[in-house]
């Protein structure tokens, strides 16, 4: 034992037990071992990641896992930033596996440089960054993603909720088949060995919200959010596929999106998130059953867009019913104004769980105000020409507290231009 007074290291004991063990301030632990837990928890909290596209149509649950799959250029790394500076977790882990040097350079110049919102100091204070590149020894780059979860496995046992980023796992497994490779062992799909598949589900077996060992009613949690990079955006080839049946949300990056600057790029199509039905209760204890009716409207507007815009390649525009035609106007809205959001933007980079509700009821209220007035013998044109895709971008631009009587004045705006365009139309 040191006496008292004493400086102490990571490496000296600090206590002896009566059965001769000592305790010191650190632990070796293998890092492909899972920590011991007392017990796994049920999904019943969000995690809020200020993205609307996101908390409102996909969400994901403290604990839970999502996949973030996109091919090059599609918003893989900004995407994973903006969770990171934004997501309500108190540490972040950050794995740059495989990446390439100058994104991972990137990263350490620029994350020393951002200021965590929630607590006003240097971002990197609550981060931790595993930096793993291409050029590094494939066994590193294979064990890097083991280091990361065992280092949040270690804040998660401190009783701290964890964010945990790869970047990306398609690296990962790409190592991982060079090293079955080089043992000569025999080649499965696509050449990745044929326990890929259980290598990541012991991978994310390890996230979760759990109780944890020592003092009673201690809990933590680690969040994954793994980016994958299929060749050629093939979401059919073997690690976006074992992803998929692994984890809980898959926000699907889209290179069509990306390429018309939509950003965040992510599919409303092709994305889901198995966590909604449980967390909808959450939400909606919080927010009122309004939050679920906002989401339904949105997804079911989406979808009718889809339908219509098939539909116009057939027949073309003007063979639809007005309604029809400011249903895809109201889709065009919905993604430009609601979906689309600036990273760069103080203002818009991260939108409340209680401004995307108030922004949604906005754009029922909207539809709701146009739909009467096409009823009512207004034409389709006449609406267009009053430019509300342009309108609706200004309320993006206003804050929390003013955006309930920001969004107000808004649509009595609307609705006495609506008015007018009414009278014209009598």
């Amino acid at each position: 034992m040191l006496p008292p007074g004493s400086l102490v290291t990571v490496r000296d004991s600090v206590c002896e037990l009566e059965n001769g063990e000592t305790i010191g301030l650190s632990q070796r632990w293998h890092v492909r071992r899972p920590r011991p837990v007392l017990e796994k928890l049920p999904f019943t909290e969000p995690l809020v990641t200020g993205q609307r596209v996101l908390d409102t149509l996909f969400p994901v649950a403290l604990g839970g896992a999502a996949v973030v799959p996109g091919g090059f250029g599609t918003g893989k790394t900004v995407t994973q930033q903006s969770l990171a500076k934004w997501c309500n977790a108190r540490i972040v882990i950050y794995i740059g596996c495989g990446e390439r040097g100058n994104e991972m350079t990137e990263v350490m110049e620029e994350f020393p440089q951002i200021t965590d919102p929630h607590s006003g100091r240097p971002l990197m204070e609550r981060m931790v960054l595993v930096a793993n590149t291409s050029n590094m020894p494939v066994a590193a780059r294979e064990a890097s993603i083991y280091l990361g979860m065992t280092i949040a496995e270690y804040y998660r046992d401190m009783g701290l909720s964890v964010a945990l980023m790869a970047d990306s796992t398609s690296r990962w497994a790409e190592a991982l088949r060079e090293i079955s490779g080089r043992l000569g062992e025999m080649p499965g799909e696509d050449g990745y060995p044929a326990y890929l598949g259980s290598r990541l589900a012991q991978y994310y077996e390890r996230a979760g919200r759990a109780s944890l060992l020592g003092t009673p009613g201690r809990e933590g949690s680690i969040t994954i959010f793994n980016a994958v990079s299929p060749g050629g955006g093939d979401f059919s080839e073997p690690v976006t596929q074992s992803s998929l049946r692994l984890s809980g949300a898959f926000w699907a990056l889209d290179k069509r999106l990306a390429e018309a600057r939509h950003f965040p790029s992510i599919n409303w199509n092709r994305s889901y998130s198995l966590y909604e039905s449980g967390l909808r209760t959450v939400f909606e204890k919080r927010l009122g059953k309004q939050w679920s009716v906002g989401a339904s409207f949105l997804k079911a507007l989406l979808d009718r867009e889809a339908e219509l815009l098939s539909l116009v390649q057939i027949v073309g525009r003007d063979a639809l019913s007005e309604e029809d035609k400011w249903q895809i106007e109201m889709g065009e809205i919905v993604r430009v104004g609601f979906l689309q959001q600036n990273a760069f933007d103080p203002l818009d980079a991260f939108c409340s769980t209680e401004k995307q509700m108030g922004f949604t009821k906005t754009l029922m209220d909207l539809n709701a105000l146009v739909s009467e007035r096409l009823g009512k013998g207004v034409f389709h044109y006449q609406i267009q020409e009053l430019g509300l895709v342009r309108k609706v971008l200004s309320l993006r631009k206003v804050g929390e507290k003013e955006f309930p009587a920001a969004s107000s004045k808004w649509l009595d705006e609307v609705e006495r231009s609506l008015e007018k365009v009414e009278s014209i139309a009598g």
